[in-house]
């Protein structure tokens, strides 16, 4: 049995190897702003429990079975945050943190019922993909729209930032996942672009907001 705690770690870990960063104590507690030695007690837990590879002064690795963990949780989170968008039809503002909650039930056979009612989806509302039951996860191949090209049209595969008031301004401007993004214009000062969104409404994206909208 993994603990709440402990699945927020493994979770935290995976993220961070991801982001290609070093995983140490000292970021872990900066990313769930846990005091270090706090985290450098449970550190040395899923050390004995073998889902990290851990000596003092040296990196921090997940194991096969740290990551195999990892994604499970992932999994839960995800087809947890479809359902309630999808079925429950909550905006993707409000569906993180409910699934922080409900990604901790011990039930295998409550997810994967879930994802037999979705029909085995790929990637949740955000466009993050779900790993499947063996923990494998879908070919991924987006890219920001900060790095797309003049006069050609995208479609929103998901977003980078799942800030709530990321995800209410897209709202505002009617954009969903399978969005169509036509670059109309690029500020050659800040990279802000003119864009047509669905052939029909035209607005301005700052850098910012480009850098997050995750396209195809």
């Amino acid at each position: 049995m993994v603990s709440l705690t402990e699945e927020n770690y493994l979770k935290t870990l995976y993220r961070l190897a991801q982001e290609n960063q070093e995983i140490s104590v000292k970021n872990i507690a900066e990313s769930l702003n846990i005091k270090m030695p706090t985290v450098n007690s449970m550190v040395k837990k899923l050390a004995e429990k073998k889902f990290i590879r851990y000596e003092k002064y040296k990196a921090i690795e997940l194991t096969e079975k740290g990551r195999k963990q990892a994604l499970y949780i992932l999994r839960k989170h995800r087809l947890t945050e479809l359902f309630l968008s999808e079925v429950m039809s909550l905006g993707w503002e409000e569906v993180h943190d409910i699934a922080e909650q409900i990604e901790h039930i011990q039930s295998d056979r409550f997810f994967d019922r879930i994802d037999e009612m979705l029909g085995h989806p790929q990637f949740d509302p955000h466009g993050e993909p779900i790993p499947d039951v063996n923990g494998k996860l879908p070919v991924y191949q987006s890219f920001p729209l900060s790095e797309g090209h003049l006069n050609t049209t995208y479609k929103l595969a998901g977003v980078a930032n799942h800030d709530a008031s990321f995800l209410q301004l897209l709202d505002s401007l009617g954009l969903t996942l399978g969005s169509a993004i036509e670059i109309k214009e690029i500020q050659e000062f800040d990279k802000s672009m003119g864009v047509k969104i669905n052939n029909k409404t035209k607005t301005i994206f700052s850098f910012m907001v480009c850098r997050n909208l995750m396209v195809v």
